[in-house]
């Protein structure tokens, strides 16, 4: 096994927040990244035992800094929510990201994609996701007796783990949450909250006019 020099002369490892790579390289896959990350916070808002994030540092090994990944987006379940530096596996009781997400821009490389999945396999994502909206094209991989294997299918494909449904259109991706609901942008997604409440407070209105207390309702 090789030392790294600053565990020889027993000076601390770093492990650094960034690689000075930027998020996204285009305005296209910046905003996939954020309607899937934003999406899926909504969609596991309740839940305090999911941690989700986009672009964060991976350190799957303690001691060893040099290895590490930023996926475009990851979900860790069993990890509380919270803000992090980055995500070093031997703080988080050694659970690995289950979902991994990366969505491809011009500048990726088939070299730099094909490390990725290896990493990804050697480190225990359960389910790996690839997406080139330039092309339309989606890739699924699932962790099928201990090694990520290509999902056949993947329009119509629901994620084991996260309960999302992938449905290829002829010129884009859709994804539906687990209630059937198309992703939607932040703009959107506020739009639907503001329709929900403006619901839920015509029916409370509705209640109390017969007497009802709309908090003992269940």
């Amino acid at each position: 096994m090789t030392v790294s020099l600053d565990r020889q002369l027993n000076r601390p490892l770093v492990y650094p927040d960034s690689d000075g790579q930027p998020m996204a390289d285009n305005t296209q896959q910046f905003r996939w990244i954020v309607l899937i990350k934003e999406n899926l916070d909504y969609l596991f808002l309740e839940d305090e035992t999911v941690f989700l994030a986009g672009d964060l540092l991976w350190y799957p090994v303690e001691g060893r800094p040099d290895i590490r990944v930023a996926p475009d987006i990851l979900v860790a379940f069993g990890r509380p929510k919270g803000d992090r530096g980055s995500y070093r596996q031997w703080q988080e009781d050694n659970i690995a990201p289950q979902v991994v997400f990366e969505i491809l821009s011009p500048g990726n490389t088939t070299k730099e994609m094909i490390q990725k999945s290896l990493f990804y396999n050697q480190y225990g994502v359960e389910e790996y996701y690839i997406y080139d909206p330039d092309t339309n094209e989606l890739t699924g991989l699932e962790r099928r007796e201990g090694t990520l294997t290509p999902i056949e299918t993947m329009d119509g494909w629901l994620s084991p783990r996260l309960g999302v449904r992938f449905e290829l259109a002829p010129s884009t991706l859709n994804l539906y949450d687990n209630q059937g609901q198309l992703f939607l942008s932040s703009v959107e997604l506020r739009q639907r909250a503001e329709q929900e409440k403006t619901r839920a407070d015509r029916l409370a209105a509705k209640l109390k006019a017969l007497g009802i207390d709309p908090e003992a309702v269940d």
